[in-house]
């Protein structure tokens, strides 16, 4: 049983919620290994391997339709958590040091080697970037590291927010009401569908959109755009309006399984409808035009996002709410990994990218390549050093909780 907002503990840390932001990053690095795999025309990755996969393509489709937002929304809950521990003042600092120091530290490093290796790439067939350098402001190669970016953002925006709603809103009768509305919406059935109209309307204002887009990520320019404000920022609020209402959570957990069932309907629907928005010129026309088409992939995609979150939410706290010490170990380091994983998977990709091997026993050797020595350098460099405290505050003694949280000393 998952506890109201009122009697959970401020330091309280869900085990399944901790696993699920962790798993979010670390689907990151497996999105990004198998991009060079994916059978698209033009390529939209650095360099496209010369043994594409379907299955890959459907692998890397399928992560991209929730991930982020899951990510977005652990980080709204785990947002006020720290907040109401931390104060105005704390989260401010907390948040400078463990967000937007890493990025301009990370960037600084990690994108001098990841521009060589593009540059490695453009000597093979099907390879190197078409951005010039240096960028004309706003352009900015943010990388994979847009989304701190956006989260540092977003904590300027609910700040400001939550400070006007607590001035003009002093007997606390509009954030009651919004508890209201939001509860109500979140009882039905329907929650997943009324969450998606934003992205949707989103989505078709975009005439460029098709659904192997996703929602559009920053990560070339220092303005975020209004499609990623309004996708990742739904999903940052709604995480933050979970956490005020703790016991949400218990509906989405008990909805698992019918919202998985429709997840995987909508997701390998949306998949095949990624081949016909996207065929060549010469490829037999379509029996309706490509704006219907691209309606249909709207209506279908956008609820795809949030049932297949809510699916995989419904299942970490379905099966992953006990304490384990190899999540808890993985989801610390998830954070190390992915900032630092672009460069490696680069360099593999374009090594491989030439033999003739079959392209899933590339990408099975370069996961089996890349992953020890990563988690080898955050065991030795980062868990146990000041930059393990960075990135994951003070590690201390950890208590059990019996709702299945952890209290930390």
């Amino acid at each position: 049983m998952l506890p109201s907002t009122a009697a959970t503990p401020a330091s309280e840390r869900l085990h399944a919620l901790d696993a699920l932001r962790g798993g979010a990053l670390l689907l990151g690095i497996v999105l990004h290994a198998a991009m060079s795999f994916v059978p698209a025309t033009p390529r939209f990755w650095f360099i496209q391997d010369t043994h594409p996969s379907l299955l890959l393509g459907l692998l890397t489709f399928t992560i991209h339709v929730f991930r982020m937002t899951t990510f977005f929304l652990m980080a709204g809950f785990f947002a006020r958590m720290s907040f109401h521990r931390r104060g105005v003042r704390g989260f401010v600092r907390d948040r400078l040091l463990r967000i937007g120091l890493p990025l301009v530290i990370g960037w600084l490093i990690l994108f001098t080697p990841m521009y060589f290796i593009a540059i490695w790439a453009s000597h093979f067939p099907n390879g190197g970037w078409s951005r010039s350098w240096p960028p004309v402001l706003p352009n900015f190669p943010l990388t994979h590291l847009w989304f701190i970016y956006v989260l540092l953002e977003l904590y300027v925006a609910v700040l400001l927010l939550r400070g006007a709603f607590v001035w003009l809103d002093a007997s606390g009768g509009w954030r009651a009401g919004i508890d209201r509305v939001f509860a109500g919406i979140m009882k039905s059935p329907l929650a997943p569908l009324v969450l998606a109209i934003p992205i949707g309307v989103a989505f078709c204002l975009d005439q460029r959109w098709i659904n192997v887009m996703g929602v559009r990520t920053p990560d070339q320019s220092l303005i975020t755009n209004a499609q990623a404000w309004i996708g990742f920022g739904t999903a940052f609020a709604i995480g933050w309006l979970l956490h005020r209402q703790i016991d949400l959570l218990r509906l989405i957990e008990r909805r698992w399984l019918p919202h998985l069932l429709l997840a995987i309907t909508l997701i390998l629907i949306s998949f095949v409808l990624v081949g016909a928005m996207t065929s060549a010129p010469g490829a037999p026309k379509l029996p309706f035009g490509f704006a219907t088409l691209r309606l249909v992939s709207v209506i279908l995609y956008a609820p795809a996002i949030w049932i297949s979150t809510f699916a995989v939410l419904g299942l970490a706290l379905r099966f992953m709410s006990g304490f384990s010490r190899t999540w808890r170990y993985l989801a610390d380091a998830s954070y190390w990994l992915y900032m630092i994983h672009l460069p490696i998977v680069m360099a593999l990709q374009v090594a491989l990218s030439q033999l003739d091997w079959p392209g899933l026993i590339k990408f099975g050797v370069l996961l089996i390549v890349a992953l020890p020595p990563m988690l080898a350098s955050y065991h030795l460099l980062v868990r146990f050093t000041f930059i393990g405290v960075v990135l994951n505050g003070r590690r201390a003694e950890k208590h059990l909780l019996p709702q299945g949280g952890i209290a930390t000393a």
